[in-house]
């Protein structure tokens, strides 16, 4: 069932028997991401790259993947943008909206999932050579900013011959990148004719910052940070990976899954193996298997760049600058980028339409809750020409 408040459409479940939870497996939380990989095509971008800083990336790439053909035009395009730990495979994180009739329809539209500057799935980043040394970057890597990312992005899509877009997508980190699009035609890189931000705000606030830092704390602290090149601090990588995992949930998931669980019997002090301790520190060392260290704080400050007003004006009037067509998708549930940062959208973007998902899965529901995304992703990419 749904109802609507102003030109917010929120989206409610049908009345049910109680279950314990569709979002979870028999064993775990449901995982947001699939098998990931650096798989794909690889963009250089021709001659030193200068990023907002006034830093100069000698030498720039970013891997990225396509679906489908682009028309004679180069204007059926889609880009899809991915979120913090993501990639370019875009099959690996939004799988049932990518193909023939879904809402990254491939006989309709030409796809492209772009990684992002900074990333260690393919692109240029802390764990890329340095020619200057000949050794990896690490620590020394430049700090990049998401208007960088997006900046390097429109060089790789003029050279795919992309005119204009169709629309940008992107959830979280993603959605922070779909917003900077809404001025790509104005600024740089080809023209953007609609946007669909998802679970993100028009900038990144200081509670958002401060659980950035919370995490990059957490590598701090761990000796191997201070005491070597960074690479080794994998334990602050584990903790940090598992404060992350609270802030994309919520207090209901952890409670129906794991409530008062545990193993063994002990529930006093340290001998206590409660069964969510033993689900965090199960995230934190899978997570060592696809990121490293200095990629995961570079990565979460570039996150704290985010801010579409700076260089362009007062907030109000920036967003009220936005001509196009905008769909914004908040998660009822998200304590992370929380509903009335969409509202705040919403008021600033003229004529742009606000949806609400229900979820008990917190921020991770814009990947978890894919069927009811894509019928909004739908609906409004075939209202738009």
């Amino acid at each position: 069932a749904t109802f609507f408040t102003g030109s917010m459409l929120r989206l409610r479940p049908l009345a049910r028997a109680p279950r314990k939870s569709r979002y979870f497996s028999a064993s775990q939380m449901k995982d947001e991401y699939g098998a990931m990989s650096d798989a794909g095509d690889t963009f250089e971008h021709d001659g030193p790259f200068t990023l907002e800083s006034g830093e100069v990336l000698p030498h720039a790439q970013l891997r990225y993947n396509t679906y489908g053909s682009l028309n004679p035009a180069g204007t059926n395009v889609l880009l899809v943008n991915h979120a913090l730990t993501g990639n370019s495979d875009l099959a690996s994180w939004w799988g049932s909206m990518l193909g023939p009739t879904l809402a990254f329809d491939t006989d309709k539209y030409f796809v492209v999932s772009a990684n992002i500057l900074g990333s260690c799935y393919g692109s240029t980043s802390p764990t890329s050579v340095d020619p200057s040394t000949g050794e990896p970057y690490g620590k020394s890597f430049p700090s990049v900013s998401v208007r960088d990312t997006v900046k390097l992005q429109g060089k790789l899509l003029e050279s795919l011959g992309v005119t204009s877009l169709k629309s940008v997508v992107g959830g979280s980190f993603g959605g922070m990148q779909t917003l900077e699009y809404l001025f790509t035609g104005q600024e740089f890189g080809p023209e953007t004719r609609s946007a669909i931000p998802i679970a993100c705000g028009s900038h990144h606030t200081g509670w958002q910052i401060g659980i950035s830092e919370l995490q990059r704390q957490a590598i701090y602290a761990d000796p191997d940070w201070a005491e070597g090149e960074g690479w080794d601090a994998k334990k602050g990588l584990e903790v940090a990976r598992q404060i992350g995992m609270i802030s994309y949930r919520t207090s209901q998931a952890y409670e129906e899954k794991f409530g008062r669980g545990v193993q063994g019997g002990k529930i006093y002090g340290s001998d206590a193996e409660w069964d969510v301790k033993s689900y965090l520190e199960y995230q934190g060392r899978k997570f060592l298997d696809r990121f490293d260290p200095i990629t995961y704080v570079k990565l979460t400050e570039q996150m704290d760049s985010h801010d579409i007003s700076r260089g362009r004006g007062e907030m109000k009037a920036v967003l009220n600058s936005v001509k196009v067509p905008t769909l914004i998708v908040g998660i009822d549930s998200d304590v992370l980028y929380p509903v009335h940062e969409q509202e705040s959208l919403r008021d600033g973007i003229q004529g742009s339409e606000l949806v609400v998902v229900n979820s008990d899965a917190g921020h991770d529901g814009f990947l978890l809750e894919q069927e009811e995304v894509s019928k909004n992703v739908i609906r409004f990419l075939e209202s738009i020409e």
